[in-house]
């Protein structure tokens, strides 16, 4: 182990009454919003969508809060501080992927759905077979995303509570999962909302307080602190230029230009996103919640420039390995440095901004959570199971029910997931979601032809192939740094199975159409047409 990491080890020793409580303090809080709002959550509409209403900014704040996850604040900062301008180039396709959120997806989806992205495909076809597709893509993909939250979450608190064990990170995998089924079950979207606003204050003061510590430790010369972290990654110029991590070969390029089309294409298809413009009153709150967004998580993806190169400037590459062989904990270890490896600052700021990560990844969980939870007891238990005949009591019910499994079930892969950088497996998630449901969403709004059958090859044609190509992809097998380490099942060289498979997902839906002898309603298109342009007619 590192001087750096022992240290690290023992400042967290000294100061762990300060860790826990800050921790204490949190959850405390944060359950107590929950509570309030869980007492008033009366009906559906405010369980799924908070009764609606939240205002623009309220909603962007929440959005930007429910985005900028463990993948924003751990994982890019460790991908910057290990590769450099190449690691920046997460935070480039995250925040880019709003345009198409703003300018194709937020502002018809409010106006044509209800509560999941099944009502809108529900809305002119027929209803069994689009909302089971539409819950299981929901379900697959918040699962995906589930993962990355959990890896974060073990190593975060195994970094601050001297935690080396496997059967100690599984434990705090386990609370996570607890923590969220209680956010969810209880607190419903309100809670979810209120939480997800504390958190994106919480961490956008973090970041804020980092940069500024870190431009102040090289007297705001930004030149400085580039220069700096260049020499001391190792590599010299090449961790300020392109081509450090997908530039070596022919394959790792493909992986880059997959992993942008993911990252671009994929916001506008995550479940959790989604489901919050539901919360608005209008359409036009939704269009100015997603300018809220652009706005906050901009100004934040700019910030992670600071955190990822004052972590390469400050601290030795192989330090930051040795705590975490992502990267992951390139920030809080940055925060140790900034505050003073052997002083009390040094443990109080280490405490204090993982107290803030952790809350990141609490109040993001328990979005994903509700997304997932939503989508089952909406469209496959109410619309499905129950064919439209479930009352509203026993939908929420169903709803909190789905929350216990699917909590499980990400505990058990966060589990397995511990030791893999958390922005790639958020970048696994944008994938599948946009494969499976960005070409549905879109043709749905905007193709008279799109019939049923359309629908169903693209969306378990783009999961299927996503989904597989993971499985066989060097994320699994094959590589020290992969899930198992140990085998090698890969045949898929990428990382990130997007190039293959978002044209497969847009492709499916189309040959999916043309072989159908489906007749396509023109009516409810035009009704579909007029309410997402209008809002004529939308809850």
């Amino acid at each position: 182990m590192s001087p750096a990491i022992m240290l690290a080890a023992g400042e967290a020793s000294r100061h762990r009454p300060l860790i826990i409580t800050l921790f204490s303090v949190f959850v405390a809080a944060t359950l107590v919003i929950t509570v309030w709002a869980g007492r008033q959550t009366k009906d559906a509409a405010d369980f799924y969508a908070g009764g609606r209403q939240f205002t623009g900014f309220q909603n962007g704040l929440a959005v930007s809060g429910d985005y900028m996850s463990a993948a924003s604040f751990l994982g890019i900062a460790g991908a910057i501080a290990l590769f450099g301008y190449d690691g920046f180039l997460y935070s480039i396709g995250f925040l880019v992927a709003w345009l198409v959120a703003l300018l194709l997806v937020a502002e018809p989806l409010r106006n044509s759905g209800r509560y999941t992205m099944g009502d809108v495909l529900a809305y002119r076809m027929r209803q069994r077979p689009v909302r089971t597709a539409a819950g299981t893509s929901t379900i697959v993909v918040s699962i995906f995303y589930l993962l990355a939250q959990m890896a974060g979450a073990g190593v975060l608190v195994s970094l601050l509570l001297g935690i080396t064990s496997d059967g100690g990170k599984i434990g705090i995998v386990a609370l996570v999962g607890v923590l969220m089924i209680v956010y969810v079950t209880i607190g419903g979207m309100k809670g979810t909302t209120w939480v997800q606003m504390v958190k994106a204050v919480l961490l956008i003061a973090g970041a804020l307080l980092l940069t500024f510590l870190v431009l102040l430790k090289f007297h705001f010369n930004v030149s400085d602190l580039l220069g700096k972290a260049a020499d001391n990654s190792g590599k010299g110029t090449a961790f300020l230029e392109p081509g450090l991590k997908y530039g070596a070969t022919g394959t790792t390029k493909l992986d880059f230009i997959s992993l942008g089309l993911a990252l671009v294409l994929g916001t506008a298809g995550l479940p959790h996103i989604l489901i919050r413009f539901y919360t608005v009153p209008t359409a036009k709150a939704a269009r100015k919640s997603v300018i809220w967004a652009i706005g906050l998580i901009g100004a934040f993806y700019l910030m992670t420039l600071a955190l990822g190169f004052g972590a390469a400037a400050l601290i030795k590459p192989d330090e930051i390995i040795t705590s975490n062989k992502a990267g992951n904990t390139a920030a809080p270890l940055l925060a140790l440095h900034l505050g003073g490896v052997d002083s009390d600052w040094g443990a109080i700021l280490l405490a204090t901004i993982s107290a803030v990560a952790f809350a990141t990844i609490l109040a993001v969980v328990a979005g994903l959570t509700l997304a997932s939870s939503s989508s089952f007891a909406h469209d496959i238990y109410a619309n499905v199971i129950k064919k439209g005949r479930a009352t509203e009591k026993q939908e929420v019910g169903a709803a909190r029910w789905a929350t216990v499994g699917i909590g499980a079930v990400s505990v058990v892969l966060g589990a397995l997931a511990r030791d893999l950088n958390v922005a790639g497996l958020v970048a696994l998630a944008f994938a599948v979601a946009a494969s499976a449901n960005l070409p549905t969403i879109l043709y749905s709004l905007f193709w008279k032809r799109f019939t049923t059958s359309g629908a169903l090859w693209s969306i378990y044609g783009g999961l299927v192939t996503a989904v597989g190509l993971v499985l066989f992809s060097p994320v699994l097998s094959g590589s020290p740094a992969s899930m198992f380490p140990g085998v090698d099942f890969h045949w898929f060289p990428l990382e990130n199975p997007g190039i293959i498979s978002i044209p497969v997902g847009f492709l499916l839906g189309v040959v999916g159409t043309l072989l159908s002898k489906e007749v396509p309603d023109a009516g409810k298109y035009a009704e579909l047409e007029v309410r997402s342009l209008t809002g004529t007619g939308a809850h």
